[in-house]
């Protein structure tokens, strides 16, 4: 959620390829009625979303008034990327609730996929297929009977590198199988898969790879999540893709693009120090183009993408420089989006899990470095989410001592290296996290069988 997210975007030139109303009031919202696509109605914006609560925390900030205006009034997805089949659906009916009430369209932005991102910065995602299928299905059981919007999955198709021919096979199966049991459950659902982006694969590879996943079953496919590429080159390589999927007998199905950064320079994947880019078209149904049902802002604006921040952390420098000095939204607004009788759970950044039990609330308040350690238990197994925090100065490297209990065993990490695997097990960094710059955090997480370990952990530098 994304989130976004850290959500890896290559461009070709460097991979293979706080209530509404604090919002409310002198803001204008994107609507849209008339639509080019399948699409038509105005988007649900969140009033519950992290801009949303940043804001209404802090309106004497010189910048909350642009924030505000630009990125908070706007609609964008909620992210549901945490491994929770006992508490999904409950979430995704309350939110759909909500925009229910509203007859608002919601986006909803589905990021479980075992092995996501290739244990890059976003790693995480459902333990097995076996269990990212359960969770699917308790996540569709919320979805109710209206229209919603499901972006499935981002980064699983156009990112396969580190996946062998059988898993590449299995994981098109399970998102087939996601695609249908969504549609199952909700027949308005309109689904989106994988399309990676204009500088990533080649739209014949991209089609065949949307073939592969089901792409029949679905809706069509998204583009752009979130990288920087231009609105007209997203709509161009959108058509080439519909033309291929046309050759393969697959026609009627269409593109939404990701606007949500797109507004100045392209090129690398991560924005998080980038201040030449600005939020690009909003959000709207009404695209004018047959071919594109809708423009969204699928990874929320402001939220960083964790070469330098935390993966899906909402920050207020990052949310400034893209909405200042970008044009004022539409002015005209919807009606008034009342808020739900129960405050929808706030969906946490994608890269990491629920805690079910309470993290280390040691603040920094020296040097070195801290750790808290949050871990989400199921029957035989565990995912554990590790935040470190320097103290008052940067650090350069950092170890992280966990004792697990008796008879649990790691069983993957991601962003970290483990010494060990049961007992005292030692995670350092990786060469891009190691430096933490002062009273900033970043984020390790690790699986395994057995009971998850406590919240102690120890935190020492490089």
């Amino acid at each position: 959620m994304a989130i976004l997210s850290s959500l890896r975007r290559r461009s070709v030139a460097t991979s293979v390829a706080a209530v509404a109303t604090a919002v409310a009031v002198g803001v204008c919202l994107a609507v849209s009625s008339a639509s080019a696509g399948t699409l038509s109605g105005s988007l649900y914006r969140d009033p519950s979303s992290a801009v949303v609560r940043w804001v209404a925390a802090n309106p004497g900030d010189s910048r909350t008034a642009v924030i505000r205006d630009k990125i908070a009034s706007q609609p964008q997805a909620r992210w549901f990327a945490n491994f929770n089949p006992s508490t999904v659906q409950s979430e995704v009916s309350g939110f759909i609730g909500a925009a229910n009430a509203a007859q608002q369209i919601p986006v909803l932005a589905v990021y479980e996929i075992t092995n996501r991102d290739c244990g890059g910065a976003s790693a995480g995602g459902a333990p097995d297929l076996n269990q990212y299928q359960t969770w699917v299905s308790n996540f569709a059981s919320g979805l109710g009977n209206q229209t919603v919007i499901i972006i499935l999955e981002t980064d699983s198709l156009a990112l396969l590198t580190c996946l062998s021919t059988a898993e590449i096979n299995a994981r098109n199966q399970a998102i087939s199988t996601a695609t249908r049991t969504i549609k199952s459950a909700n027949p308005n659902a309109k689904v989106y898969l994988d399309g990676g982006h204009s500088t990533w694969n080649s739209s014949g590879e991209t089609a065949n790879r949307l073939r592969a996943a089901g792409v029949q079953y679905a809706d069509g496919f998204f583009t752009n999540v979130s990288n920087y590429n231009s609105t007209s080159n997203e709509a161009n390589f959108g058509r080439a893709v519909i033309s291929a999927l046309n050759g393969m007998g697959l026609s009627g199905k269409r593109q939404v693009i990701d606007t949500s950064r797109n507004g100045g320079a392209s090129g690398d994947w991560c924005g998080d120090d980038n201040t030449d880019r600005r939020i690009g078209q909003y959000p709207t149904t009404n695209t004018g183009d047959s071919n594109i049902d809708a423009y969204l802002w699928v990874k929320p604006p402001g939220e960083a993408d964790g070469c330098r921040y935390t993966a899906g952390s909402f920050q207020p420098e990052l949310a400034y420089s893209l909405a200042n000095g970008a044009p004022n939204p539409p002015t005209t607004a919807p009606p008034t989006t009342p808020p739900p009788t129960t405050t929808p759970p706030t969906t946490p950044p994608p890269t990491t899990t629920p805690p079910t039990t309470p993290p280390n609330t040691t603040p920094p308040a020296g040097d070195g470095c801290y750790a808290d350690v949050a871990v989400n238990q199921w029957a035989g197994g565990f995912t554990a989410s590790v935040t470190v925090t320097a103290g008052k100065s940067d650090i350069n490297g950092w170890t992280v001592t966990i004792v697990l209990p008796g008879g649990t065993a790691v069983t993957g990490t991601w962003n970290a290296q483990a010494s060990g695997s049961s007992g005292t097990v030692r995670f350092a960094n990786m060469s891009y996290n190691g430096r933490v710059l002062g009273r900033q955090s970043t984020n390790f997480g690790f699986q395994g069988t057995g009971t998850g370990p406590g919240v102690t952990a120890t935190c020492v530098t490089s």
